[in-house]
């Protein structure tokens, strides 16, 4: 959940219905939303707001979305801007692509694209804005980076090579490492820069419709094909395709992916006319792409057509003090959107994150960051704010933890436990989180993963028994 003290969503749409159901979605999820109706508004709450991310529909009363994108991106640059139009008006997708939108969303979309799609475009432009002044072509840094260890400044060394060139870009690293962030960087730093950025999860998109969402199909080609769709390779024209999860494709697909590298055309599902178009292609896997060719898994000669300069992105644990960096650019940057006064981490802090295995890396580093810094305040993060499981993981719990928040009783173990019914369980579980978080009935429900008014009602529930 985005948390409601986040810079607030800009959403440009005339519609008034579109606008209540955006907003309700958007508020549910926990963003604040800001709605303009026309372009004049729009531009002018953006300027006053200089917001990260902005939901504009193209189609407006008072000017063209696409004019208004274009001087929105002049103005601040570091706007994600994720554009919205109704199927029949996919060409003026691409374009906005071209001119620089972070991401379209075609009428009518479900509930979790179009909060994925905020989401990914809420923490791209943060982390662009928190580094806005890191890549030059003399320093260390790599925009989307964080980290000055001897094994990061050899991949920042990899990606400015590569970047130039027209060479396929094959990365490899576990999950969490940040293989789109170096994707996107290959992209940023080469002369395709002003073309658009297109990713593409290959393990999130059911086989049987991934060869749509990659090429493309014509209105009717299927069951469900109620309009004309361009895929990921039209939509990447003149920029970077970027292939996520590459070894997950299908075997069948992997074929017409390997004829499109070797012609560049693309043949949309149930069209019968292929058309050129000029992509580069980025792509990125957390298994072992050789293994997976020996296993049969991966066709060999796409592997060898598309390792043609491999990155590698080392895991959090191999990384030193980064990752004392990343956890403090980290802390700056939630607190600053939570309203916290959080600006250092404590000694013991430091040693246990340098001692842990990070298994999720950078991205399970980031939401324990996240999770300190929704459930508590002050200006240095002890070991006694951190989750259980990291405390666990590292050794052993918080040797101290502040009086309000000391739990009523001793936890009880698992052997404690059987015996009992699952309400006494749940009732146990529930007093136990509210008395570690001082009583406090929002915390606890976060922890939780409830809403607060559910448990205030199972209390009040338990108290009229009672009596």
């Amino acid at each position: 959940m985005a948390g409601e003290a986040t810079q607030p969503l800009l959403l440009i749409e005339d519609t008034p219905s579109l606008q209540m159901v955006y907003e309700t979605v958007l508020k549910n999820a926990g963003y604040t939303v800001v709605t303009e109706g026309d372009a004049a508004g729009g531009l002018n709450r953006f300027l006053e707001l200089r917001p990260h991310v902005v939901l504009l529909d193209l189609m407006l009363p008072d000017r063209d979305g696409l004019d208004l994108m274009k001087d929105c991106l002049a103005a601040h640059p570091e706007a994600r801007i994720i554009v919205i139009t109704a199927n029949g008006s996919i060409n003026r997708a691409v374009e906005a692509m071209r001119a620089g939108a972070h991401e379209f969303l075609l009428k009518p979309f479900n509930e979790q694209h179009f909060l994925n799609a905020i989401e990914n475009a809420r923490f791209d432009a943060a982390r662009r804005s928190e580094n806005a002044g890191a890549m030059t072509n003399g320093g260390d840094l790599i925009k989307g980076f964080i980290g000055s260890s001897g094994t990061m400044k050899q991949v920042y060394g990899n990606i400015r090579t590569v970047a130039p060139s027209m060479a396929t870009v094959f990365i490899t690293g576990e999950s969490g490492t940040g293989k789109e962030i170096c994707a996107q960087a290959v992209h940023d730093l080469s002369d395709r820069v002003r073309g658009p950025f297109v990713p593409l999860n290959c393990g999130a998109i059911p086989s049987d419709l991934l060869e749509s969402e990659v090429f493309g199909h014509l209105r009717g080609s299927f069951t469900g094909a109620i309009a004309d769709k361009p895929g990921a390779a039209a939509a990447a024209d003149g920029g970077t395709l970027f292939l996520d999860e590459i070894c997950e494709m299908d075997l069948n697909l992997q074929t017409k992916l390997l004829r499109f590298l070797q012609t560049s055309m693309i043949n949309p599902v149930g069209s019968v006319r292929p058309r050129k178009v000029n992509v580069r292609i980025v792509c990125a896997t957390n298994r072992d792409p050789l293994e997976q060719v020996r296993r049969g898994a991966f066709r060999e000669d796409l592997y060898y057509r598309l390792h043609v300069v491999p990155i590698h992105l080392p895991p959090l644990r191999d990384r030193g003090d980064d990752i004392i960096e990343l956890a403090e650019s980290a802390l700056r940057q939630y607190s600053h959107e939570e309203g916290r006064d959080f600006t250092a981490l404590s000694p013991d802090v430091k040693e246990l994150f340098r001692r842990l295995s990070w298994p999720g890396n950078v991205r399970q580093l980031m939401n324990v960051i996240r999770n300190v810094v929704v459930l508590n305040n002050g200006q240095v993060l002890t070991r006694s704010m951190l989750p259980t499981d990291i405390l666990e993981a590292g050794g052993g719990v918080a040797h101290s933890e502040p009086a309000a928040a000391q739990p009523s009783g001793t936890p009880a173990t698992v052997d404690e436990l059987v015996g009992k019914t699952l309400h006494e369980i749940e009732q146990l579980v529930i007093e136990e989180t509210i008395a570690r978080y001082g009583g406090s009935v929002p915390k606890a429900a976060r922890v939780l993963d409830v809403s607060p008014s559910t448990l205030y009602r199972k209390r009040a529930s338990w108290s009229r028994n009672r009596t």
